[in-house]
Order: C-alpha cells, then structure tokens, then sequence
C-alpha cells in the first residue's frame, strides 16, 4: 500500500446508529472477553495437567494461542473506534493489522490440517502414535504452520504495499481488509485481486485436501471397528476438531459465495465479525464441553484454587 497522499484511512464501521452501536460494543466486548478467557483455560490447563501432555492438546495449545491472536488482532481496535468516536487509522497501523490478520487466519487452517493428520494416527496407526508423534514432530508441523502462512501472505501484501491512494480513504468495513482497500485504491488492482484470491483458494484447497484425506482413512477404520463403543469412543475424539473446522471453512467459504454485489460488502463485513468474535469464543466451549479430559483437568484446577485460598 504504497503511499501517494493519504496517510490515513477511515474506518466506516457496521452502522452510524448510536443504539445499535452500543448493543455492538457490548456484544464484541462480552465475546472478547470470554474468547480471551477461555482460551487462556486451555492454554494454561494444557501446562499445568500433566493428563494433558499430548500432541492434540500440543495442538489444541498452539490453536487457542492462534484464536486469541487473531481476535485481538480485530476486535480491541473496532471497540476502541465505537467508545470514543475516533475511526482513524494510520497507513501503517492498518498494514499491520492486515499483516497479522492474514497472518493468523492463514495459520490456523494449516494448523486444522495438522491436527487432522494427528487424528489419523491416533485412529488409523495407534501403536505408532507415541513414536509417529514425537514431541519434534509436533513442533515441526506447528512450525511449518506458522512458515505456511507466513510465505502463503508474502506475494499479496507486498503487492498491497505498492498500491497507491489517491482521494477515497474511507475503508467501508470495521478493520482493515484487503478487498474494501482495493476499491478504494487510485492503482489498477486486477492482478493484485486476482492474487489475492488464488492465495485464499490455495490454502483453502491444500489444506480442506488433507483434511478430508485424513478423514476417510479415519472413517474407513472407524467403521471397521467391531464394537459400537470402540465406534463412538473413537468418534469423539475426533468430534471437537470437526466442529471447528466445519465452522472455520464455512464461514470462509461463505464469503467467497457472495450472493450479489449489492450485499456483498454487507455480507462480508457481517461475516467477518462472526469470524472475529464468534469463533474464537466457541473454540474453548467446543473442547471442553465435548472432552472429559480437559473437563476433569479444569475441575481439578478448581479444587486446587479452592484448597490453596483455604489455607
């Protein structure tokens, strides 16, 4: 987003009705806080517990670090701009913020797909989890996911970084996001669109492939499994990761199902708070309401704090 003569852009929000500004503000605050909450549970019960001291909740650690992140990465800026009236933001905070949103939105798909491969073993090759899933193949696939999406965001942003603002600075969103600075962009953007738009569908491909993949050998075994109870225990601990990657890949592809150009930008703004807020809220109810471990390490913190402010 080379700079021609404006230095800032305005952000134009949901709405410019005081009222539904406030049910926004205190909606985006209560599932702010209660994703950073319960987020931080997990992390901190995935240190503590040694019952948890797994490659999923290895997983589960670093994913929940990611939801936190990219939360934070939307949300504080977009209450901020409805508490105090100030919807301004500088060229290089709104860079920063398309930087570590893409960032960490690209991470956490290729995270889903690892932790998909981590159920396939557990389920498919059993007696080689412990070896298959050693703690330094763990920490490469985290590390990859991170290299992933970091090289997967590289060729648009430095195609964003050369685009030139001539008049419009007003950014018809509540962040900074790649296709409302396009429209407002005085640069012929076709071939920054159209890259954008092949990274998005690459990571959503490659990654929805090993998922799936990882998938049918899982059902494949499942359903060969004699007794219905080895069926349900094995589907439940594959339960959880389903959920979330139903919710991520859904609400993702439900922006690029846009249904006219009229709605598109309603869409996708309405979309895109879900996403921020939303998901990263349920990612801890999901793991915990649905897995006993993480339940009983939870509710043996609870006892330990309890027992600790006795004395």
């Amino acid at each position: 987003m080379k700079n021609y003569t404006i230095t800032s852009f305005i952000l134009l929000g949901l709405t410019d009705n005081p009222e539904l500004q406030v049910l926004i503000f205190i909606f985006l605050l209560l599932t702010y806080m209660l994703s950073v909450t319960g987020n931080l549970t997990i992390i901190t019960l995935t240190f503590v517990d040694s019952h948890l001291k797994t490659p999923m909740y290895y997983f589960l650690q670093n994913f929940s670090f990611l939801e936190i992140s990219f939360t934070t990465a939307c949300i504080p800026r977009y209450l901020y701009n409805i508490a105090t009236g100030d919807n301004v933001i500088t060229y290089n905070a709104c860079a920063s913020q398309i930087f570590f949103t893409d960032l960490f939105a690209a991470t956490e798909f290729f995270l889903l797909a690892a932790m998909s491969y981590d159920r396939y073993v557990a389920i498919c090759r059993p007696l080689h989890y412990v070896t298959t899933m050693s703690n330094r193949v763990c920490q490469t696939l985290v590390f990859s996911s991170w290299l992933a999406g970091l090289l997967i965001i590289t060729s648009p942003l430095s195609l964003g970084l050369t685009l030139k603002f001539c008049d419009s600075n007003a950014i018809d969103h509540f962040l900074c996001d790649a296709s409302p600075l396009l429209k407002i962009s005085c640069s012929d953007t076709w071939f920054t669109e159209q890259t954008v738009l092949i990274c998005a569908v690459l990571t959503l491909m490659l990654t929805l492939m090993c998922i799936v993949l990882s998938y049918t050998y899982i059902m494949k075994t499942i359903l060969g499994f004699p007794s219905a109870q080895q069926r349900k225990k094995a589907f439940s601990t594959c339960s959880s990761h389903m959920i979330m990657v139903s919710i991520t890949y859904g609400t993702c592809m439900f922006i690029y199902m846009n249904p006219t150009a009229k709605e598109e930008v309603t869409v996708n703004k309405v979309v895109s708070l879900l996403i921020s807020s939303m998901s990263p809220m349920l990612n801890p109810f999901i793991y915990t309401l649905r897995n006993k471990q993480v339940k009983k390490a939870f509710n043996d913190s609870i006892k330990r704090i309890a027992a600790l402010l006795k004395k």
